[in-house]
């Protein structure tokens, strides 16, 4: 068996390579986090394989983003792969005492020594790697949830500014009329001066015609919205 430790970067990943009997195949060496990097890491760990006849396990450190592409290409290739909490690397390296000579070079020889030494490991599995990705759109999804929410918030707050009887004048304030007729006259009095007829008939797939033109137009000529953020002309 050789084990593979990776320590991933940004922008390059440190390897090591040592065998069951605690020979090193391949002292630290440094692959660029690109595809000529990639495929000189798989070529230096075939080479071990072939000289050992060996079966392999390749480990990395959980490291969010950077160890994506990696792991999907080695995954891709057939190599097992295990995927180690940083904590569980840290408590290792503590228990080798080696917390003074803490370096991303020794970090890539205590993940191969620990892949050595902890049969309880799991090989990552492309199961594993799509409920990954599923957590990170589901975490992306909530993310622009809570972005809509605050820019509706701002939007709502500057219309009752502008003009806060346009709501009532509308099914919805966050609806593709409301944003058009905002976006093309951005206040009250624009509004009241402006022919409405065509903008919100085309905004509103048909929905709204003349009528609901000239009474949201009748409507902004009586506003109480304020005028201080544009000018009348």
């Amino acid at each position: 068996m050789i084990y593979i430790g990776i320590d991933v970067a940004k922008d390059k990943h440190d390897c090591f390579i040592i065998n069951s009997e605690g020979e090193v195949l391949a002292n630290i060496f440094t692959i660029a986090n690109s595809k000529d990097g990639f495929d000189k890491l798989l070529q230096t760990i075939k080479n071990c394989a072939g000289i050992c006849d060996s079966k392999i396990k390749v480990g990395l450190e959980t490291t969010g983003h950077y160890s994506y592409n990696l792991l999907g290409f080695l995954l891709n290739n057939g190599v097992p792969t295990y995927v180690i909490n940083p904590l569980h690397t840290k408590l290792y390296r503590k228990s080798l005492s080696l917390r003074k000579t803490k370096t991303d070079r020794v970090d890539a020889r205590t993940i191969a020594t620990m892949l050595m030494s902890d049969v309880s490991l799991k090989p990552y599995t492309n199961t594993a790697s799509h409920y990954s990705e599923l957590k990170s759109l589901i975490r992306y999804r909530f993310g622009k949830v809570r972005e809509r929410a605050t820019l509706k918030s701002s939007i709502a707050r500057l219309v009752n500014i502008l003009f806060p009887e346009l709501e009532k004048s509308l099914s919805s304030l966050h609806i593709a009329s409301s944003y058009t007729l905002l976006s093309e006259l951005p206040s009250a009095n624009h509004i009241a001066q402006a022919h409405l007829t065509n903008l919100l008939h085309v905004a509103s797939n048909g929905r709204y015609d003349r009528d609901k033109a000239i009474q949201i137009r009748n409507v902004a000529k009586n506003s109480i919205g304020t005028l201080m953020l544009y000018n009348k002309s």
